[in-house]
């Protein structure tokens, strides 16, 4: 696990929470150090205490009216304070701003990818027959079952005599153009409905289907875990490892999965959403 948070480079949120504390403190320090004396009116400096005044001109001051910063522990305690109360409240409705992101990115990603969309449906149902569309049942959050939506890149009834099975490189089930799509990512598009529904999101651990989960719940004691949050379109273990095709191959991903769960955050999503632009346009891990 400490080589997988190595590799995946985040900048922690308590290093920047120690670096914002520190830097307030030391802004209290300087202020300490500089705050100035009120001058003293010699109209009204007749009635003065000796000892309260150093000179009797016009540039005199009055050190018994210094102004007085706050001691730093005071800065601290208070910005320290602040932030903690700002990290709970960016916990507390993170979810909320990720489904408001989701909606946004899946309206979007559909409004652009509409052409392509219309373009490629019709490709698919010229050059292999069957359904332009795949759906198939996969597992939710919290075990909930909902059908995912994917363009059909496999011969019709790829599963007929083999059952349920994963994918595997040079797949002799994926049509020629089904291997263009894959290449593309392309056949994920239709995902974005699923998003809109609120059966997935935009970042998150892929989905799998309810025959594999029974098996990888016995073999993985920390599988279960990944069923806390939405599955994604896109996520940590999707562009670090790729596909499945091996119950060790899932191990790994499925640490990758726990290590997202546990730094979900909107840095975390920015980045995993970056990777997957480069991914796409350079085709890593296509099948």
């Amino acid at each position: 696990m400490a080589k997988l948070i190595r590799e995946f480079k985040i900048f922690p949120f308590r290093k920047k929470a120690l670096a914002i504390a520190i830097i307030m403190v030391l802004c209290s320090v300087a202020v300490m150090l500089t705050a100035n004396a009120q001058p003293i009116n010699p109209e009204k400096n007749t009635a003065r205490h000796p000892d309260t005044a150093i000179f009797s001109s016009k540039a005199s001051y009055d050190t018994s009216t210094r102004g007085r910063a706050p001691e730093p522990s005071t800065v601290a305690l208070m910005g320290s304070g602040f932030l903690v109360a700002l990290v709970r409240f960016a916990r507390r409705r993170f979810e909320e701003f990720k489904r408001l992101f989701d909606i946004f990115v899946s309206l979007f990603g559909l409004l652009i990818s509409l052409p392509i969309l219309l373009g490629t449906i019709l490709l698919v149902k010229v050059t292999s027959p069957g359904p332009v569309f795949f759906r198939q049942t996969r597992v939710g959050k919290g075990g909930k079952l909902f059908e995912i939506l994917k363009l059909r890149t496999m011969i019709e009834d790829a599963e007929r005599q083999t059952g349920p099975v994963w994918a595997k490189e040079n797949d002799p089930r994926v049509t020629s153009f089904g291997k263009v799509l894959r290449l593309s990512r392309i056949d994920e598009i239709p995902q974005l409905v699923n998003v809109l529904k609120g059966e997935m999101s935009i970042i998150g651990p892929r989905p799998e289907r309810p025959e594999f989960v029974d098996t990888l719940c016995k073999e993985i004691s920390d599988y279960q875990k990944r069923l806390k949050v939405r599955p994604g379109i896109t996520g940590l273990a999707q562009i670090k490892h790729g596909y499945d095709s091996t119950i060790k191959d899932v191990r790994k991903k499925v640490k990758l999965d726990l290590l997202y769960i546990k730094r979900m955050c909107f840095l975390t999503d920015f980045r995993i959403l970056m990777s997957t632009i480069f991914v796409v346009l350079t085709g890593k891990g296509a099948r």
